[in-house]
């Protein structure tokens, strides 16, 4: 039995692929939901609101394969040759032009569209929710993991940060400590980010010919884009606010975000439906403290958690444990790729 710790995209996709090898698995999941950092929020009416992991690129080949293969389609990110520039706070936001880079790209259906596609190929018996792992032991011919329930198994998935299974596990045997080490100076991504979302009824932006897309040096929200669904039949705007800001109520965030707003896009910015916003150090299944604080994507995909532990026991996977792209989307699905070779060699043997 395969225990899998964390039920995000690369935990669900190593139960997906192990499933289809036919190796029995379980999937423990701290949070009351699936998904991780992927969390789309769903209103009938509205667009579908990414507060979590949004856009991958033609670079992400392996993302790419594997929405051909569940038949998720995706569509361009829509961003105009003019934008908002907000250089300083001395200025007005400028309209200026921009080159034309690589386009991105967003789910239809909302990125949580690829999650719960993946849990439909699942037997939902095989996930439990609301289980924080606390300690797993390794013993001579089991592994017993103690969470809300307890449960046995021959090989553990961590598919979760690294910073998150250091702090929060206690592994018996203890782990070795360059392993420790460099897991809590890993970088979880999203961890210190805030996004925020509006949605609205029409596209006013649309209709006055402004554009849709906000880059400023001033916030609190210091990247905006048109988050409106792929039939572009729903609209919303979505992006970021400086992470400083965290230290604020919601409704003193809201009132500062949508003063700037307005002094951007104009008095109609006030016609929203819905705000949203997700504070990701907020969510303590996300945010682990870090002294001295590390830099993005610092020891991600560092080599050493390639290595299995405990006699190929215990596999190190999750985004920022992956060699490609780690503490993307891209680097979740090679994650989960690479931990079902290893699992499939072992079951060989």
């Amino acid at each position: 039995m395969i225990i899998i710790v964390g039920a995000g995209l690369s935990g669900l996709l190593t139960a997906y692929l192990l499933k289809k090898e036919g190796i029995p698995f379980k999937i423990l999941e701290s949070r009351n939901r699936i998904g991780g950092r992927i969390n789309t929020i769903y209103r009938n009416g509205e667009a579908p609101i990414e507060i979590g992991a949004t856009w991958f690129t033609s670079q992400h080949p392996h993302l790419k394969a594997l929405l051909e293969e569940l038949e998720i389609e995706s569509f361009e990110q829509l961003i105009d040759s003019k934008v908002f520039y907000q250089p300083n706070s001395n200025l007005p936001a400028q309209i200026v032009e921009i080159p034309k880079n690589e386009p991105s790209y967003r789910l239809a259906g909302g990125t949580s569209n690829l999650i719960n596609t993946l849990f439909q190929k699942l037997d939902e018996n095989d996930l439990f929710l609301n289980q924080e792992v606390e300690k797993i032991s390794f013993k001579e011919n089991s592994i017993s993991i103690k969470a809300s329930n307890n449960f046995e198994g021959d090989i553990v998935v961590l598919a979760l940060p690294p910073k998150l299974w250091e702090n929060r596990i206690t592994f018996t045997p203890e782990l070795p400590k360059e392993v420790t080490k460099i897991a809590s100076q890993t970088h979880t991504w999203m961890e210190d980010s805030i996004k925020v979302a509006l949605t609205f009824e029409k596209p006013f932006w649309k209709e006055e010919n402004l554009p849709r897309t906000l880059f400023s040096n001033v916030g609190p929200v210091t990247e905006f884009y048109d988050q409106s669904n792929a039939e572009n039949s729903r609209y919303a705007l979505c992006g970021f606010i400086n992470s400083t800001f965290n230290n604020i109520s919601t409704s003193e965030r809201k009132e500062l975000v949508i003063n700037q707003l307005k002094n951007i896009f104009g008095s109609r910015i006030s016609e929203f439906l819905n705000y949203e916003e997700c504070v990701w150090s907020e969510e303590d299944q996300t945010f682990q403290i870090s002294e001295p604080s590390l830099f993005p994507h610092q020891n991600n995909g560092h080599p050493i958690f390639r290595n299995s532990l405990f006699e190929n026991r215990l596999i190190i996977s999750g985004s920022e444990s992956s060699s490609q792209f780690p503490g993307y989307m891209e680097g979740a699905v090679i994650s989960a790729k690479e931990s079902v070779r290893k699992i499939t060699v072992l079951q060989k043997r």
